[in-house]
């Protein structure tokens, strides 16, 4: 049976959408009133447990329905956002600063666009909606909970090492992208996708996105600046 199309701001749209946002809050709020480090560490698994077990099936059906040269060229996890995904279990399972800093901005950046302006042709209730959301949305939640839930704050220099590790990981994907005939990064071709952000030929959208990615990254650092400046009149 074929599947819908994907319709943009539908109905099954909007509600991944708040899904998003409703359920690393709600985990959040919960893992803070209860105070439970057991609690805490049961909700960090689950949530990184998902967040694998819809990539490793993914690139299984992929593997399986497209064969081993196709799966290499286009679907090994070495988009941003799929890096992002196994940047994100890892904060959640091991807390590490320097992986939240990257899922923080990457992920926040990424995969929030992502979710509002979808790479998606199958929409409500094809595999390839559900897979593609909760991977996205993942990404988004691990961002939100580990920011409210298990007290992790970005900072000024955070801000700039994701940006130069975003830029090592164009580097090293370039040669590699031409090895494979591949489009990692869409550092070869743009993504076929509704974003307004997009509307320059390659290569010249690619300059623009270090410009969009910096004013991106600004603005998700700007909470956590604001909120230290209200913390440090407090204190006076």
């Amino acid at each position: 049976m074929t599947p819908p199309p994907f319709q943009l701001f539908g109905a099954p749209h909007i509600l991944a959408m708040a899904a998003m946002a409703a359920v690393p809050a709600a985990l959040s709020l919960a893992v803070r009133r209860l105070g439970s480090q057991r609690v805490t560490r049961a909700v960090c698994v689950s949530l990184a447990t998902v967040i694998l077990a819809n990539e490793v099936v993914y690139w299984i059906f992929r593997f399986v329905t497209l064969g081993g040269a196709t799966f290499v060229r286009e679907h090994l996890p070495l988009h941003v956002c799929g890096v992002s995904v196994l940047l994100s279990a890892a904060t959640l399972l091991f807390r590490r600063r320097f992986t939240y800093e990257l899922v923080y901005f990457w992920g926040l950046a990424g995969a929030g666009n992502a979710m509002i302006t979808p790479e998606l042709a199958d929409g409500f209730p094809s595999y390839h909606f559900f897979q593609f959301f909760i991977s996205h949305a993942g990404i988004v939640a691990t961002a939100i909970f580990a920011t409210w839930g298990l007290g992790m704050r970005p900072t000024l220099g955070s801000l700039l090492r994701a940006f130069v590790a975003l830029n090592v990981m164009a580097v090293v994907l370039t040669p590699v992208n031409i090895a494979l005939d591949a489009n990692y990064m869409y550092l070869r071709a743009a993504p076929d996708t509704a974003s307004p952000f997009l509307f320059l030929p390659w290569p010249w959208y690619i300059p623009w996105l270090e410009v969009l990615a910096l004013a991106f990254f600004g603005a998700l650092y700007l909470p956590a600046y604001l909120g230290k400046r209200a913390h440090a009149r407090d204190q006076d």
